[in-house]
């Protein structure tokens, strides 16, 4: 029996790409026999593959088939497991992982010198954390699907950054899903992201190695 590379649960996977195509505005996903394609559409990233169990055979047949530059692979496992299937000339990026938390109810508020925008439109909620001459500080987006909440696009302007306005907004996107009957929530991190994330509750569900197939 073929040992498992990854210890991701395909509908937490799922919830997590429901969400993100949402996110993204891009086309619904489609379902492969390996997991799941994404139509992006850019031109530096115009298809994603995620797959939630990554097996070498999957791998070898993937990166033997598929030639469009500007394609990516998500793989729901370390990158030391299937490095060796990722041959050249496949990129593999820097390490994301795969993060997991109970949502709840709680308080948020922008702290001094900034105030709190909250948008939702098409499924997207934005939470926007503005300076007084209005200015962009820190902003996140999350989508509902079902009873999860997929975060996305968490970002602090370099100025701003080191003031705790990060957590604000992920206080103020998380507490605004559970409101709306979100219970559980999912994100993909990156390595700077991860800490923040941790120290709010998030734990890892799986890593996740992406490669890209460049020009």
């Amino acid at each position: 029996m073929r040992q498992a590379l990854t210890t991701a649960r395909p509908e937490t996977v799922r919830a997590w790409v429901d969400g993100w195509v949402i996110s993204r505005q891009t086309p619904a996903p489609v379902p492969e026999p390996w997991g799941l394609r994404v139509d992006v559409g850019l031109p530096d990233h115009r298809t994603r593959h995620i797959l939630p169990d990554p097996a070498p055979a999957t791998l070898r047949h993937l990166t033997a088939s598929v030639t469009t530059p500007g394609t990516w692979l998500k793989l729901c496992a370390p990158v030391e497991a299937v490095a060796p299937w990722l041959p050249a000339p496949w990129s593999v990026e820097e390490p994301e992982f795969m993060m997991t938390a109970a949502l709840e109810r709680a308080a948020f508020a922008a702290p001094p010198g900034y105030t709190m925008a909250m948008t939702t439109r098409a499924g997207v909620t934005v939470a926007r954390l503005l300076t007084m001459a209005g200015e962009m500080a820190a902003r996140g987006q999350v989508v509902i699907t079902g009873r999860t909440a997929v975060v996305d696009q968490v970002e602090t302007a370099p100025q701003h950054r080191r003031r705790g306005l990060g957590s604000v907004v992920m206080t103020a996107l998380t507490a605004t899903a559970a409101a709306s009957g979100a219970r559980t929530g999912v994100l993909v991190a990156t390595p700077a992201g991860r800490s923040l994330y941790e120290s709010l509750g998030w734990v890892l569900h799986t890593p996740v190695t992406a490669a890209v197939l460049r020009g």
